[in-house]
């Protein structure tokens, strides 16, 4: 593994201290548990049958290509909503204070095609520590013709990445489930005898996961391979597309910082204040976004406390900015879907030309 760099702040603030006790307090003061409520239920339940009884239809009835294409846009949709809202909160631990129900409902993500294990080291980890320092969070690390750091080597096609980053993004979740884990397993998992054990593990699910998903259906169903394939490729589309945007739009935008450690590999900054100033909320208002994508657009609330879950973010928020006002830390927020999404794009133009002194 990398040699991690440390925070070490010039002073020793408060802010974490005072936060962290005012939402301590809010939820004791109104009986609230931390982890998730019928809400959060109701909208699990939701996302998982949006994905598996379209899947279940098509397989049963064989619908024309349009009916199953639109069958598989909405298993596309929900897959993204599972990533975002079920295995999200459940590999953090916040959906509920049982370890058997977060591992059941974490594992979500492998129904879906990916790795736990590979994901809690890339986004528990790397992004939530290291949040926007590159070369330690892997979120924002080179891919392929995309940069997302202004302390990498600019080329020349990155100039228009504004404009084919979208596109890539729809092929995010296609090559996490076919590639990206087994790239993550040889850089993450450490050597040893375990190693072994979690690789078998790893290529069990994902040959279950072709199984069920592309296999079974020709082989078992008698569905034509163009309808599967052509589904197959257009759900993964649209869940890499979504997830890939809604992520982004917390950390690639413009208004946030990507600080780079001193010679002794140290971040002279608390680490909470860092959260601060690498992340942003955006669209706090917006009801569907809320719900359907997890809280994600109240990112700063969920790198402070990542084992609340996403369902109490809103309320808490409110605490959230009332204690950077008073200790004059910045609370970076985009109002709008749209104004983040442009946030976005005009940090995708900058780091396509800006140069760094770091290029490495």
């Amino acid at each position: 593994m990398k040699n991690y760099v440390k925070f070490k702040p010039k002073d020793k603030s408060l802010f974490f201290p005072t936060l962290k006790k005012r939402v301590d307090d809010y939820f004791t003061t109104n009986n609230i548990s931390k982890n998730a409520n019928a809400s959060m239920i109701i909208k699990t339940i939701v996302l998982l049958s949006g994905y598996i009884l379209p899947f279940i239809y098509i397989l049963a009835y064989n619908p024309s290509f349009i009916i199953s294409m639109i069958l598989w846009i909405i298993m596309g949709f929900s897959m993204a909503g599972i990533g975002m809202s079920v295995m999200h909160d459940a590999n953090h631990g916040a959906y509920s204070n049982s370890e058997w129900v977060n591992s059941l409902l974490g594992n979500s993500l492998t129904l879906v095609g990916g790795s736990v294990a590979n994901w809690k080291v890339q986004h528990n980890l790397l992004h939530h520590t290291f949040t926007n320092v590159v070369h330690q969070d892997d979120d924002i690390s080179d891919k392929f013709v995309l940069r997302f750091s202004p302390h990498t080597k600019v080329k020349w096609f990155h100039q228009y990445q504004y404009i084919y980053a979208f596109f890539f993004y729809g092929l995010q979740t296609l090559f996490w489930v076919l590639v990206k884990d087994f790239l993550q397993f040889k850089r993450y998992v450490i050597r040893g005898e375990a190693k072994w054990v979690t690789f078998s593990k790893l290529l069990v699910s994902k040959v279950i996961y072709v199984f069920y998903i592309l296999i079974m259906p020709v082989v078992f169903f008698d569905i034509p391979v163009l309808n599967i394939v052509a589904g197959f490729l257009i759900m993964h589309f649209f869940a890499g597309l979504i997830l890939t945007v809604i992520f982004q739009l917390a950390h690639t935008v413009e208004g946030t910082t990507h600080p780079l450690p001193n010679e002794k590999n140290e971040i002279l900054n608390d680490w909470a204040i860092h959260q601060m100033n690498t992340t942003v909320d955006f669209a706090p208002k917006n009801q569907f976004l809320c719900w359907y994508i997890g809280g994600l657009n109240f990112q700063v609330e969920h790198h402070l406390f990542t084992k609340i879950c996403h369902i109490h973010y809103p309320e808490i928020s409110k605490i959230v900015e009332q204690t950077a006002t008073e200790f004059e830390i910045p609370y970076l927020v985009n109002e709008k879907f749209s104004d983040a999404l442009m946030a976005h794009v005009n940090a995708l133009k900058r780091f396509g030309t800006e140069e760094s002194g770091l290029l490495v």
